[in-house]
């Protein structure tokens, strides 16, 4: 089966590396810094991928400890400095992906990242597990007009990687992903195994999988 010519997008926290533990770490040492107590990873597991801000506010939360909202961006500049340290201390890509991705560019695809993470740490982290020079585009939300949920943000991620968005396919954990394929119209692969808070089956997505072994036919299936 020849799939020449289409472009797989992916999300990245989530669907193609489990980045939690490093993430969660990350606003651990924060709150360390601070005197406050530790959150478990369960506790934020779910906020991944909404971002640094979004963490930190939870942290705080769960500690008790107020702070001042005209320091939310220097406390943001310091979550990333201390994550850019640790990025691939403990994250990892999900089973199964190096292979699928080889059996998918065996089959004619490409690869492009279409992420909220920020370009540079989605390429340092890319890179750490030897998994860059799998994608013609990396492309977080500094590289483009609008981020997601919004389509332009996977358009432009697919057209800088030289595909076309009406011979692509987008993988994602959230609605954040399937939102912006929808409007796209880009058909939709959801993994049951990222950090979204709304059951897998309720995205809306075209298809899910549980592994990324069953990747390769619900691509070609949705490609065809």
């Amino acid at each position: 089966m020849s799939l020449a010519g289409a472009t797989i997008a992916f999300d990245l926290d989530g669907t193609l590396v489990e980045t939690a533990p490093d993430l969660i770490g990350t606003l651990n040492l924060m709150l360390a810094e601070r005197g406050l107590p530790t959150v478990p990873l369960s506790s934020a597991r779910h906020l991944v991928g909404y971002g640094a801000r979004a963490m930190l506010e939870h942290g705080f939360a769960e500690a008790g400890a107020p702070y001042d909202a005209g320091d939310m961006p220097l406390l943001v500049d310091r979550f990333v400095e201390l994550y850019r340290d640790r990025i691939a201390d403990e994250s990892h890509a999900y089973p199964g992906l190096v292979e699928a991705l080889d059996v998918l560019e065996a089959q004619g695809c490409q690869f492009v990242v279409c992420t909220n993470k920020l370009t540079d740490l989605s390429i340092a982290l890319l890179d750490k597990l030897g998994l860059l020079h799998r994608f013609a585009a990396v492309v977080g939300p500094d590289a483009v007009s609008r981020r997601k949920p919004d389509p332009a943000h996977l358009i432009e991620a697919i057209r800088k990687g030289g595909g076309d968005p009406a011979r692509a396919v987008m993988v994602g954990d959230s609605m954040n992903d399937v939102i912006p394929a929808r409007a796209a119209g880009v058909p939709v692969i959801g993994v049951t195994f990222g950090y979204t808070e709304t059951p897998p089956a309720e995205f809306g997505a075209d298809a899910l999988i549980e592994r990324f072994d069953q990747l390769p036919n619900a691509a070609a299936e949705l490609l065809a």
